[in-house]
């Protein structure tokens, strides 16, 4: 009987002291929360700049390839199916399927080959991309155009497309 009267009279935690570790799990989650998110984002965009320069890549080796096309005419042509790729001008095979479908890492991505009027070898490209949701997956677009090859960046905003040409692009910044 008496064991059970120094049960009862162990001391625990009260409600208040409760209340406060919560409060303090709270206070840290409030302050990691952001950080996670723009590292999140940061992963994001360092993924769309590499993801741009693979299609550059791709676009260039398209152009050797088929000479008589010149550049690839939309981001499919450079991709295939997820397996059993058949090389041909329509799905060169170079990128794969995850990145010629247009999204990845919540990025869309574009590219086109351009020529000076129908029927004509494409001698300009544009690969680009745009955050899917901006501001959560990213917050910056990026291209390559021909002209000069260099990786650029704007700061984007909110619903702005990927890059559609060779002069959109160029408008942007050297990164």
């Amino acid at each position: 009987m008496r064991q059970m009267t120094v049960l009862r009279n162990q001391p625990g935690f009260s409600a208040i002291e409760l209340l406060i570790v919560v409060a303090v799990i709270l206070a840290l989650a409030a302050i990691a929360i952001p950080n996670l998110l723009r590292s999140k984002i940061a992963a994001n965009e360092s993924s769309a700049v590499s993801t741009v320069r693979q299609i550059s890549t791709a676009e260039i080796s398209y152009h050797i390839t088929y000479s008589s096309v010149g550049y690839a005419p939309d981001l499919p042509s450079l991709g295939g199916p997820a397996s059993g790729c058949v090389i041909s001008q329509a799905t060169a095979c170079i990128l794969d399927n995850v990145i010629s479908s247009g999204n990845k890492n919540g990025y869309q991505f574009f590219a086109a080959g351009f020529g000076s009027g129908a029927g004509t070898i494409n001698t300009q490209f544009v690969a680009s991309s745009a955050p899917q949701v901006f501001d959560k997956s990213g917050i910056r677009n990026f291209c390559v155009a021909t002209d000069d090859g260099a990786l650029r960046v704007n700061p984007g905003a909110p619903g702005l497309p990927p890059a559609p040409d060779v002069s959109t692009c160029l408008a942007y910044s050297i990164l």
